[in-house]
């Protein structure tokens, strides 16, 4: 099929103009809708106001002309495939001819939202290296369809830059599954994932539109008027206040656990991880559906996470810091609720080792702890005077206290790091504790850091630059004596 791709091409080497489907105007136009909170806000405030005519008018408008700049969008986009690369042309005042070669392109993504799904359409988004690191989009042709979506696929995988010139020629393989969720894996990961999205959106859209809604929740006059309105319930709330502060912290837990649960399950629904010739093959999502490529050449780092609670169970969540984007991220989630031994496996592929194969790690210096739990004399004076003053209040403030220096203990009980086989492993954190997996050929510089504060200790933070990721992929080596960290940058940089 990707043979055909290039029949009837011009003398340019490229072939016939193609546009977006028809289609576009109906997906395009949801995501204007998810643009315009603007609109929504002055459309709830119209009705709330009983001015209807107005909502209707509004409603007509921008109708009218998201729809007519959808038109003019598809009618001046098109698109051409050739050999050696794919040509955009978009525009209607300013045009714009983008070229991009097939030797650059670095990942070739397919999304189908449930619209897409429905009619049979998908997305697809070209990477090249110079999208990573950046929201602006290199090359997208939002709706398609799915059958020429694949085929525009296997045709740039056929050429330079995914498995080389002669990839046409060899018969396809099917990828092999090193990883995939059940509903039961599902359901798990979504008990871990407590999330209170739900409360933070109630939050703020009572906050943006709580006047014109007549309905905030967070005022505490909104609970004292529907009380009064019913005699029982406020003597039945009053009589039992400790029941009524239980029933409200579990509501909101399961809350919390509902929306992990809803959350969960509409991302990694189907969830499956295939090994490739040239990398990884992620495919994912429940009313969004992805199918994302991720090189195995552009991986430069591994991150493995979990907490108390899923360390107690033996699980893992594992991301591969990639130079390809994912949504924007360079972060791309291949295993959200793996064991050691299936993490070992998707890393083993890489020829990575999930730990240093000597089992020598070396610990930071105990100033981690010491600088921290000085630091806090003063907080401890001023509670103990706050304690005096105000009686029981003040216990509350100890028990932050005592609870942040035991978290710092517990932390720096689980930092540590070592230099094995051409990889450094990080350890850090206890609440949110992190391995961090980085092959020393992929570290472009390594810094040492430090405060005032921490010159007084004689520690400092070694801290090492790799390209790709996100704020997630935070490599560092917290408080190591001076001479120490100035010895593992030699190390790391000979």
């Amino acid at each position: 099929m990707s043979e055909a791709i290039a029949l009837g091409t011009s003398h340019d080497g490229l072939g016939p103009a193609e546009r977006l489907h028809p289609l576009y105007l109906l997906t395009g136009l949801g995501r204007s809708l998810r643009g315009a909170w603007g609109m929504l806000a002055l459309g709830a405030l119209f009705a709330s106001q009983g001015r209807w005519w107005a909502l209707i008018m509004m409603t007509v408008l921008f109708g009218a002309f998201s729809i007519g700049a959808l038109y003019l969008r598809w009618l001046k986009l098109e698109y051409r495939v050739g050999d050696h690369e794919i040509r955009i042309d978009s525009g209607f005042l300013n045009r714009t001819s983008r070229a991009i070669p097939f030797d650059r392109i670095t990942d070739v993504d397919l999304e189908q939202d449930p619209v897409q799904r429905l009619f049979g359409l998908a997305r697809v988004k070209l990477e090249t290296g110079a999208s990573a690191g950046s929201k602006e989009e290199e090359g997208v042709l939002h709706t398609i369809a799915l059958e020429r979506a694949e085929a525009l696929r296997e045709h740039i995988r056929a050429r330079r830059g995914f498995a080389g010139p002669h990839a046409a020629t060899r018969p396809a393989t099917e990828p092999r599954a090193i990883y995939a969720m059940n509903s039961r894996r599902i359901l798990i990961a979504g008990l871990f994932n407590f999330s209170l999205a739900v409360i933070a959106g109630l939050f703020g859209l009572t906050q943006t539109m709580g006047d014109a809604l007549g309905f905030d929740p967070f005022e505490p006059r909104f609970w004292t008027d529907l009380l009064a309105r019913s005699s029982p319930l406020q003597n039945l709330v009053m009589a039992h206040q400790m029941i009524a502060v239980i029933g409200g912290s579990l509501l909101l837990i399961l809350l919390g656990v509902g929306t992990g649960l809803v959350r969960t399950t509409l991302r990694e629904h189907g969830f499956r991880l295939d090994r490739t010739e040239t990398g990884f093959r992620r495919r994912r999502g429940l009313l969004t559906l992805t199918d994302v490529s991720i090189p195995a050449k552009r991986a430069q780092a591994a991150i493995l996470a979990n907490g108390p609670v899923r360390q107690h169970f033996g699980w893992w969540v594992l991301k591969l810091q990639s130079l390809a984007q994912d949504g924007g991220r360079g972060d791309h989630v291949v295993a959200p609720l793996a064991d050691d031994g299936e993490a070992a496996s998707i890393l083993d592929s890489l020829g990575w080792p999930i730990v240093p194969t000597t089992g020598t790690w070396r610990t930071v210096s105990k100033a981690y702890v010491n600088s921290h739990l000085i630091a806090l004399v003063p907080v401890a004076i001023a509670t103990v005077a706050t304690l005096i003053a105000l009686g029981p209040i003040g216990l509350l403030g100890i028990a932050v206290g005592a609870a942040m220096i035991a978290m710092r203990w517990l932390a720096w009980r689980r930092t540590r790091y070592a230099l094995d086989h051409g990889s450094l492993f990080v350890e850090t954190g206890w609440w949110r504790h992190r391995r961090n997996i980085v092959p020393t050929r992929k570290i472009q510089s390594v810094d040492l850091t430090e405060s005032w504060w921490s010159r007084l200790f004689g520690i400092c933070t070694l801290r090492l630059g790799v390209a790709g990721g996100s704020g997630f992929a935070d490599h560092h080596v917290p408080a190591l004596a001076r001479p120490a960290a100035e010895a593992l940058r030699a190390e790391l940089l000979a």
